[in-house]
């Protein structure tokens, strides 16, 4: 039997809006050190990509010295392509990185995919979690930002351009059609963490502030117009909800219950994501596992 030594490990990186997540594991998924630092949104895409690099290094040797890394997994927000990532906002210069690229020249020698960050938390609900066994089925991201991603077959849908479930750009109102989207409010600027600020506190103080309690008020109902219309269109079984929004999921939830219960024909399963806050750390460790599995050159492009 091999030393533990000579065995590879993978890597899993998840770029979010606010944080990074790292992981180290086994090629069986099995972690062996786990690591978040802040985004640092404001100082930019170099210098965030840059210090999560460096992170990543570091709990390699610390975690996995002398041990070969035999593939990456990445999520992050947005659209990730081999020389950029599109539809990237949350943090500035972020859509100009050419992070596939970047990643392989980072990691040299180890196979590396990447997706978004809620098509890897639904891979993980769908194998793992509360979507195991649920077909179809939906992942409600209720983050920095806003997104859905739909599973099918114990697939997750991509699209045509990998952008499947992007319902932040959605129209809020009739007299939205035919707009650009820089002369619009999109859905994501009204209904997402960011659009709260701190949606926790504002939540909280709903019960006793009646100027929170509109705000709440007014996002929830927004947010279950949407959720109505994209269980109507998908017929699910069951909406998982994860992110970081979730810690006021059950503040949310009576009311996009009854809005599903009044306007669906068939109401599915609303319930809290079994990994709500580290999906996406999860499920690209299990694509960097499957890499290593694959002889080199056949694992999933960027």
């Amino acid at each position: 039997m091999a030393n533990r030594v000579d065995r590879p490990v993978i890597l899993g990186l998840d770029f979010g809006g606010t944080k990074f997540a790292i992981a180290v594991a086994e090629p069986s998924g099995e972690r062996l050190a786990v690591r978040e630092i802040d985004s640092l949104a404001g100082s930019g895409a170099r210098t965030g990509f840059d210090r999560c690099v460096h992170s990543a290094r570091e709990l390699l040797a610390e975690a996995a010295a002398g041990r070969t890394l035999a593939a990456v997994g990445a999520s992050t927000f947005g659209i990730p392509f081999e020389d950029r990532v599109e539809l990237a906002p949350a943090i500035p210069g972020w859509e100009e990185l050419a992070l596939g690229r970047e990643l392989r020249g980072a990691f040299p020698g180890a196979r590396v995919t990447v997706t978004t960050d809620v098509k890897a938390a639904a891979a993980a609900e769908a194998r793992w979690g509360v979507l195991a066994g649920h077909d179809p089925a939906v992942y409600l991201n209720l983050g920095t930002g806003l997104a859905v991603a739909l599973v099918s077959g114990g697939q997750v849908l991509s699209g045509a351009h990998g952008a499947s479930g992007e319902i932040g750009y959605n129209l809020r109102a009739v007299t939205d059609v035919g707009l650009k989207l820089e002369e619009r409010t999109m859905l994501e600027d009204v209904v997402s963490g960011r659009a709260l600020g701190s949606a926790q506190e504002v939540f909280a103080a709903a019960a006793h502030d009646p100027a929170a309690a509109a705000l709440v008020e007014t996002f929830t109902a927004e947010l279950a117009f949407h959720l109505v219309n994209l269980a109507i269109l998908v017929d699910p079984q069951r909406i998982a909800v994860g992110g970081g929004m979730t810690r006021s999921f059950d503040l949310m939830r009576p009311d996009l219950e009854r809005a599903l219960r009044a306007g669906v024909p068939y109401p599915p399963d609303l319930v809290l994501a079994r990994y709500p806050h580290d999906a996406p750390l999860r499920g690209v460790l299990a694509l960097a596992a499957q890499a290593a599995r694959e002889p080199l050159g056949q694992q999933a492009p960027v």
